[in-house]
């Protein structure tokens, strides 16, 4: 048992990670395109992978909060990982909303569609009256997402955690949240 829900979307199941998940999380934290966007050093490894899925399902029982394994409801396959970040780091902006996914599966929506699930579930299950993306100034793509679900840059700044580049600080307030048709989720568990 976890204290990592199960949402369906409709496109996409959002579930808690599992061992199973290791080789294609791995894969895919290893391609240029997701190195680049997240900036990851070139030492990132399998063990660093292992290490981030243990810390997702460790803020979930600690927090209950953190990122799902999103899969495709067709195949089967995991395109990524979103969901709501809440580290402890004292200059962190709040409950962050966050993806990456598999360079395949960019320019499909997936990003949106779980994004805004997650966006669901933290003004209606957490309760929490806003939310932030945390986003590389260089990364357009994520910027466009957080464009899609509502959210608006409101400061770039260093955070303790990434000190070597500024970081754009995007939020979104619950009574601007408008659910989006394709992003509502219905809980599993």
């Amino acid at each position: 048992m976890t204290a990592c829900p199960t949402l369906v979307t409709e496109r996409l199941i959002l579930r808690p990670m599992e061992e199973s998940d290791l080789d294609a999380y791995t894969d895919m934290f290893m391609q240029p395109e997701v190195r680049d966007s997240l900036r990851l050093p070139a030492a990132y490894s399998r063990v660093d992978a292992w290490n981030g899925m243990a810390k997702w399902r460790g803020q979930w029982e600690l927090r209950g909060s953190g990122h799902w394994a999103v899969e495709e409801r067709a195949t089967g396959q995991l395109v990524g990982s979103v969901g709501l970040n809440r580290p402890e780091s004292p200059d962190w902006p709040g409950l962050e909303v966050g993806w990456t996914l598999r360079p395949r599966c960019w320019g499909k929506g997936y990003a949106t569609e779980a994004g805004a699930g997650s966006i669901d579930y933290a003004f209606e299950v957490i309760g929490v009256d806003e939310v932030f993306s945390v986003i590389l100034p260089s990364n357009v793509r994520s910027q466009a997402v957080a464009r899609r679900l509502g959210l608006n840059l409101i400061e770039e700044r260093l955070l303790s955690g990434f000190p070597e580049s500024p970081h754009g600080i995007w939020r979104l307030g619950s009574a601007d949240w408008q659910p989006m048709a394709r992003g509502r989720t219905d809980p599993l568990s």
